[in-house]
């Protein structure tokens, strides 16, 4: 299979144009780059737009859930603040001093 320009590939994958774009700026499918800086969707590509589908589907999530988890896999600080909350968020005492480290640390800059 040829690579799919981005109307090509919205055309076969069922994807808007628009959309695919949204997909690369998030993250959540990143096609190749010609020389010429024109996107092109490979097999792989193709794949992942059909599995994105699916997984949507199947669980319920959007796609700003999804970017999401894409940020916290590639940011290392985020995740850490992220995993830091959430070991609290149960604790209300724990979220007092939280919330009091962040408003010291406005303050201080």
């Amino acid at each position: 299979m040829d690579a799919q320009t981005v109307s090509m590939a919205a055309a076969t994958s069922g994807w808007s144009p628009r959309m695919l774009r949204y997909l690369e700026d998030v993250g959540l499918v990143v096609p190749q780059r010609t020389r010429g800086r024109y996107r092109v969707y490979g097999l792989g590509e193709l794949n992942q737009l059909r599995s994105l589908q699916e997984l949507r589907r199947r669980f319920g999530v959007g796609l700003d859930e999804l970017a999401f988890a894409v940020r916290l896999r590639r940011e290392p600080d985020l995740r850490a603040a992220v995993d830091a909350w959430l070991a609290t968020a149960d604790d209300s005492r724990s979220w007092v001093e939280w919330e009091q480290r962040k408003h010291e640390r406005l303050l201080a800059a």
